[in-house]
């Protein structure tokens, strides 16, 4: 199965591509979006063209997107929440389900703590993902949220479509 990953932001959006065969994972490709536009809607339909460019280059069957918490500040938690709309509605656009986890959840996947540092991810991603060359730290985060996916939600999507077709 072929697996999107997604760490939403307004100014850099990293995405990440994996390959999972049972419990086996390889890298296909990752990268880091940076928004375009003087304007926040201009820099939504940046982001949203170089999304869709990258769904229709590696064809992903499914997607996962980090969730985002209120911070301090509510208008660029706001803004951030613009950008997250942007992960989530270009894969439906392809007809893609859509998983969802919490930042500790990705982490405690990957790390096997749910407080790790950005540095614990990006290691424990190249272990599990031998040769990738990692754009950086946004891309690293949007492979881990693929991998956190390839482990739970992905299971969990391929017993939902056997039991769909048990039911036809």
């Amino acid at each position: 199965m072929r697996i999107l990953g997604i760490d939403p932001g307004l100014r850099n959006l990293g995405w990440g591509v994996i390959e999972a065969q049972g419990s086996r994972l390889s890298h296909v490709a990752n990268g880091i979006l940076h928004s375009e536009g003087s304007d926040l809607a201009r820099r939504l339909l940046s982001l949203h063209e170089q999304l869709t460019d990258v769904l229709h280059r590696y064809a992903p069957e499914t997607a996962a997107v980090e969730h985002t918490f209120v911070n301090k500040d509510g208008a660029g938690t706001l803004k951030l929440g613009q950008a997250r709309a942007i992960a989530l509605l270009v894969p439906a656009q392809f007809g893609i389900a859509v998983g969802e986890y919490a930042p500790n959840a990705v982490k405690k996947t990957v790390v096997g703590v749910g407080h790790a540092q950005k540095g614990q991810i990006d290691h424990m991603v190249r272990m599990q993902l031998p040769g990738a060359d990692i754009a950086g730290p946004d891309a690293a985060d949007a492979l881990a949220v693929a991998i956190c996916h390839a482990y739970q939600g992905a299971a969990a999507t391929r017993l939902d479509q056997a039991v769909r077709r048990a039911s036809a």
